[in-house]
């Protein structure tokens, strides 16, 4: 009976989206969720109008889709998402899973997340809502994870938007795709978080960020920055969310939204950035830009860059479930976090096939200020392999960490073997958090060998 009660309730606040579904077209298999999906959709009919809805309609049209989630909590924080496509279109979900897992349950009582789903591809978006409703039905129901989508006519005709992505400005749809997230998310929190789709989280942001804010009580703000990458991890005042979505929309031709952030901060009085340590937000994957200007994975690594050749991480550290070992052994922007280590602890990378390598960078500690740093750790080189799982049965030291890094190139006429195992050993106890960023390594010839193969 209880349950059927929460459903009559969720019903209520799903009502005004459900034909998202009908128009979608969604399986049977996921009808009993239609009732609990915050959605609105429309299909595509790019065409009818050439520009963007009116300031007035915008609010109108936004107030119109909010009314019927007036009721609910209002929470401290929204962290908000804008999502097209990718070529990996796991990185939404992967972003999902960081922001939930890296909160605790009392953390998530304050959380509000809102995907605007930014893209009129009905498959994609078909799809999309499938995984999030599969893997996320109890933060759906319990009123934490919401879901949106921009109807068509709030975007430029189609035509328009192909000529500007012949001239490779592909910003304004962006900048319209954000406009409507914000000022969707107006009423719904206290505070707000723009992140992007392909990022980790780190653990307890959001009680470093309510730690923030507490301190900046005495000195006004318009903009706090957890990241410096991009618009990744800015923080707002939800009350000056329906500016900056007035702002977005005045000026979503003239700049990408990464520039225009820094514009709005300034027009409302804060001359200068407030950058706030440690960083909590990084990028899951690398991107460049190729010569269409469109975003893609790097594919190829870079003939300078390290290596890393395939194989496998061991640890006896602690492990939380958010960030793995194993992603200290990327080459993108992913780490491990850990605390509380102890004298005796390693980190093992055990590689496939030994290797021949020349040179081992260890990066521990966030990015610009050092924080959770190895204070005392070496690294050793292993030969030997034997058993399975395989393990070394004799090291080498190759050096020591210097403030949480270590850079060393490797001599191995000098050593006489190939290299079959890389550990990071902790010399002395220390409590709190650790970062490994990266273990970075290089094989000898590897750069001649992979030019060969491109």
């Amino acid at each position: 009976m209880r349950c059927s009660v929460r459903r009559c309730l969720v019903t209520l606040v799903a009502i005004g989206f459900l034909w998202l579904f009908v128009t979608l077209r969604v399986p049977e298999e996921i009808e009993e969720d239609e009732d609990v999906m915050t959605i609105k959709g429309q299909e595509d009919s790019y065409g009818k109008r050439k520009d963007p809805r009116s300031l007035e309609d915008w609010q109108n049209l936004t107030f119109k889709y909010i009314q019927t989630i007036q009721w609910r909590r209002k929470t401290w924080l929204t962290v908000g998402i804008s999502s097209a496509t990718q070529p990996d279109q796991r990185n939404l979900l992967y972003t999902l899973v960081s922001l939930f897992r890296a909160s605790s349950k009392t953390e998530q009582k304050r959380l509000t997340v809102l995907v605007h789903l930014a893209h009129s591809d009905l498959t994609w978006l078909r799809e999309t809502v499938l995984r999030i409703s599969t893997l996320f039905s109890p933060q759906i129901l319990a009123g934490q994870l919401l879901l949106i989508h921009a109807p068509s006519d709030a975007y430029p005709p189609l035509e328009d938007m192909r000529k500007e992505a012949h001239h490779g400005e592909f910003y304004s749809r962006q900048n319209i795709d954000h406009a409507f997230l914000v000022s969707f998310a107006a009423r719904l929190s206290e505070y707000f978080l723009l992140l992007e789709d392909n990022v980790f989280c780190a653990p307890s942001f959001i009680t470093h960020i309510h730690w923030k804010v507490d301190t900046m009580k005495s000195d006004p703000w318009v903009l706090l920055e957890f990241s410096n990458m991009g618009f990744l991890g800015k923080l707002f005042h939800s009350k000056d969310l329906p500016l900056l979505a007035h702002f977005l929309l005045l000026f979503y031709k003239e700049k990408p939204l990464d520039r225009l952030i820094p514009h709005f901060r300034t027009l409302l009085a804060q001359k200068t950035p407030i950058i706030c340590r440690p960083f909590l937000f990084y990028y899951r994957f690398s991107y460049i830009s190729n010569d269409t200007q469109k975003a893609s994975p790097i594919q190829k690594k870079n003939l300078d860059g390290p290596h890393n050749p395939p194989g496998a991480i061991f640890t006896d550290m602690k492990v939380f479930d958010v960030h793995f070992p194993w992603e200290a052994y990327t080459l993108d922007e992913s780490f491990f976090w850990t605390h509380n280590v102890s004298a005796g602890n390693h980190l093992t990378v055990i590689l496939n096939h030994p290797a021949n390598l020349s040179r081992v960078q260890v990066l521990t500690g966030t990015i610009v200020d050092g924080k959770y740093t190895l204070e005392k750790g070496e690294v050793e080189l292993g030969y030997d392999p034997e058993g399975m799982p395989q393990y070394c049965t004799s090291f080498t030291l190759l050096g020591h960490l210097l403030e949480g890094q270590m850079n060393q190139e490797i001599f191995l006429k000098s050593i006489g073997y190939n290299v079959s195992c890389i550990r990071l050993v902790v010399k002395a106890s220390q409590v709190g958090g650790l970062i490994i960023r990266h273990i970075y390594l290089w094989e000898e010839n590897a750069n001649d060998t992979e030019a060969a193969q491109s």
